[in-house]
């Protein structure tokens, strides 16, 4: 009896070592390479596969591949298409339309974080005039002139927009009202120094700027028509002091 239990014992050990060792191999990652000293294919041992089946497995992995590189290639396809959808189709600015949707995130972000942004709006000065003497390509480059300038001296993280006509917004993240004044008189200067080069002769150009500082709880188009109201009430005053 005592014989016959050590026995049972001995075998019970043997198979206790052996089940992890089944385990681990019943668990092994399906990929192409090697099972010991025995080539593989996705975890296969390449002698259990007959030719069909081997046939059918690269064409597979063929596929997933030519998959996989189709998918990448219609994200950066998507990209682009909205990166053009964005821009403005004139100047170096995003439209109207992608402006009012990233001053929307920027309401919601100041809301969330507690942290004020302010909208600078600008208008050009005597746009018409510019037409009506030098034509419609000098009116273009100096619409052009005034977005490269605006892109140019704001940082990274603000956005510049083509609000339409000769209007422009700029996104000022983290700007308090201060700063924003303090930034849109410095970005007037910049559009006015020196003006623009046309066909060797120089068209003076000039702008007055409107600033909102939020805190979030507005719409997009409140704040929006807020910086305006400010630019025409700095526009008019100039005036009525000049």
């Amino acid at each position: 009896m005592k014989i016959g239990e050590n026995d049972r014992l001995r075998g019970a050990t043997a198979l206790s070592r052996a089940a992890p060792a089944r385990r681990a191999e019943s668990h092994a990652p399906v990929s192409a390479g090697a099972v010991g000293d025995t080539a593989s294919v996705l975890g296969i041992p390449e002698h259990e596969l007959t030719p069909k089946v081997r046939e059918a497995i690269f064409t597979l992995m063929a596929e997933v591949d030519r998959l996989r590189r189709e998918l990448e290639a219609n994200k950066s396809r998507i990209a682009y298409l909205e990166r053009l959808a964005d821009q403005d189709s004139l100047v170096p600015a995003i439209n109207r339309r992608a402006f009012v949707r990233e001053l929307s995130r920027m309401i919601s972000f100041a809301e969330r974080y507690g942290t004020p942004s302010s909208l600078l709006y600008f208008d050009i000065n005597n746009m018409k005039a510019i037409n009506d003497r030098f034509g419609h390509a000098a009116g273009d480059a100096a619409l052009t002139h005034v977005a490269q300038t605006l892109v140019d001296q704001v940082r990274e993280s603000d956005m510049v927009g083509r609000l339409g006509g000769d209007e422009f917004g700029v996104i000022l993240a983290n700007a308090d009202e201060a700063a924003a004044l303090e930034k849109g008189t410095v970005l007037v200067a910049a559009i006015e120094a020196g003006g623009l080069d046309w066909q060797g002769q120089r068209i003076p150009i000039g702008a007055a700027f409107g600033a909102y500082t939020f805190h979030g709880g507005h719409e997009a188009s409140e704040v929006l028509n807020a910086a305006d109201r400010d630019m025409y009430g700095r526009k008019n005053r100039g005036k009525r002091e000049g």
